[in-house]
């Protein structure tokens, strides 16, 4: 399963919006590099802006970003410690 990673901001739409948590989310159906409708946590996707980083990218780093550990969604965190 690809692992979408992605961004909750802080004025969804807005160019250049700080971002606010960063998400996980399984691709969608047919479309493994975008994501499905929510994310890990539940939250849907539509307002959220899919980051550069492929956590398949980067095998031996976290499957965020690391500049945005200090905005990790816990929920999003714990279930991707549990596809581990």
């Amino acid at each position: 399963m690809e692992i979408i990673v992605v961004y909750e901001l802080d004025r969804p739409g807005a160019a250049e919006a700080p971002v606010r948590r960063v998400h996980a989310a399984p691709g969608a159906p047919g479309t493994p590099s975008s994501p499905g409708p929510r994310t890990f946590c539940g939250k849907d996707t539509f307002a959220m802006g899919k980051a550069p980083w492929r956590p398949a990218e980067h095998p031996d780093a976290p499957w965020y970003p690391p500049e945005y550990a200090d905005r990790l969604c816990e929920s999003c965190d714990s279930a991707m410690e549990d596809e581990s």
